[in-house]
């Protein structure tokens, strides 16, 4: 993904979720996908789906059990 891509992506995720602390960062070996942080936190990663001449987003965010404790 180039960087008005990612610029872009990072704009939708801030505004969705109210957040300007999230940064979207490119990967150094794959350029179909990009790294989601919330400050300094790793939280997900987005990925690039080219299919028939459309181009869609996947957000993967795992959660894990014991970030659910309180």
């Amino acid at each position: 993904m180039d960087k008005a891509v990612l610029t872009k992506l990072e704009t939708y995720l801030r505004r969705q979720f109210s957040n300007a602390a999230i940064r979207v960062v490119p990967r150094a070996k794959k350029k179909d996908s990009a790294e989601v942080y919330m400050g300094d936190e790793f939280i997900g990663v987005l990925t690039e789906d080219k299919e028939d001449g459309d181009t869609s987003y996947f957000f993967e965010m795992a959660i894990l059990d014991v970030d659910l404790e309180d």
